[in-house]
């Protein structure tokens, strides 16, 4: 089974070495897909509540809405680039996301939209 949430976030960030218009300080309404599996269901038929997998998502985009990407300690050496975006969520949504569901649900893949057509994605197999 797979379940997905969907956030909005904004920030803005420049791309170092980049050597093109992204290098330039500049914004996105980044929008984020989330998707969570679990192989069975719980005693009541989920994987999981969607308000719990919401309210991890709203607290790991917190860490980044409306920020300048580059001074976080995250992005101080790592480009703050749609892939490594979507790993950030990834890594700290993953463990809220195990934890919340007692083990038995895991976080499969977190998608970055930096626009309506362009994303990066990083998931585990």
């Amino acid at each position: 089974f797979e379940l997905k949430v969907t956030k909005h976030f904004a920030a803005a960030h420049n791309l170092r070495e980049f050597y093109g218009k992204c290098e330039n300080l500049h914004g996105h309404n980044w929008f984020v897909e989330a998707r969570v599996r679990a192989k069975e269901l719980d005693n009541i038929s989920l994987v999981m509540d969607f308000g719990v997998i919401k309210k991890h998502l709203n607290d790991v985009l917190d860490l980044i809405d409306h920020q300048y990407l580059n001074d976080l300690p995250a992005f101080k050496t790592d480009n703050p680039t749609s892939e490594n975006i979507a790993l950030f969520i990834f890594n700290n949504l993953a463990p809220l996301i195990k934890e919340a569901s007692g083990g038995r649900a895991w976080l499969h893949s977190v998608s970055a939209w930096e626009s309506e057509n362009a994303c990066a994605t990083y998931m585990v197999d």
